[in-house]
């Protein structure tokens, strides 16, 4: 299916997650190369979890200038050891750091004594210069990183805060295999804000599995508001919604033919 619009926000679906992985693994190494060969660096903020296993699987195939990369990460549990099967920022070593040799990973620091003064921390090296890219999902409930509904704040003039998850964000990382019961995950976590993650001079949504398939209908449908903050995508013309057929089938109605 060619690229398509609802209102400002650009998709594009694939038949299987194995080619919208690598379309969005080319425009992720087209955007950090062509940000190398114009400023001599670039900055990208990237997502964890599984939905993104796909993508940055994909990536590892692309000549992207890693030894002029800057990456940040979108959100951090708090209390949470960085050693922990669900830590994000093991998640960031292991997947990215590790295997791609990135310049520079700046972590979200979870386990801070002053939370406040980490996000303060971060906020200032994420403002330092400006974000090529950002590399994120949808959750379940139409969270972008951890902005909750009725917690995003589309207007936010806080670039990373500390947050509350919802039963629905607790049971997900529950169902994604990261923790054993609900009990077992903290309530909050570090989060870069909504203005934070659209601030990227262009922003690559990627949502692939049936899972995702109502809340990809929901961002495409909903009024745009902090009720499902996945919506404000549609007011983001620098932002591409990349999915498979299985996350898109609630949606076809919405789609051309």
């Amino acid at each position: 299916m060619p690229v398509t619009q609802i209102e400002d926000l650009r998709l594009e679906v694939f038949p299987a997650t194995a080619d919208m992985a690598a379309a969005a693994a080319a425009g992720t190494a087209a955007v950090l190369t062509r940000a190398v060969a114009e400023r001599g660096a670039a900055r990208v903020v990237i997502a964890t979890g599984n939905s993104q296993l796909a993508f940055v699987t994909a990536l590892g195939g692309y000549d992207v200038p890693w030894s002029k990369v800057t990456v940040f990460h979108m959100d951090e549990y708090v209390g949470i050891d960085a050693n922990h099967p669900a830590s994000f920022r093991r998640w960031i070593r292991e997947r990215i750091a590790e295997p791609f040799g990135p310049a520079r990973v700046e972590y979200i620091d979870g386990e801070a004594a002053d939370v406040g003064a980490e996000c303060a921390r971060y906020e200032a090296l994420l403002r330092a210069a400006p974000i090529d890219l950002t590399c994120m999902g949808i959750g379940e409930n139409g969270h972008l990183a951890f902005n909750e509904p009725g917690q995003a704040d589309f207007d936010d003039p806080r670039w990373v805060k500390q947050i509350t998850l919802t039963p629905e964000s607790l049971q997900q990382q529950v169902g994604e295999g990261h923790f054993p019961d609900v009990e077992a995950v903290p309530p909050t976590a570090i989060s870069l804000t909504v203005p934070a993650l659209l601030s990227a001079r262009e922003v690559q949504v990627v949502a692939p599995e049936q899972r995702k398939a109502a809340a990809v209908r929901n961002t495409l449908t909903l009024p745009i508001d902090a009720t499902c903050p996945s919506t404000i995508l549609r007011r983001t013309p620098h932002a591409k919604l990349y999915l498979d057929a299985a996350s898109a089938a609630a949606s076809l109605d919405l789609l051309p033919a």
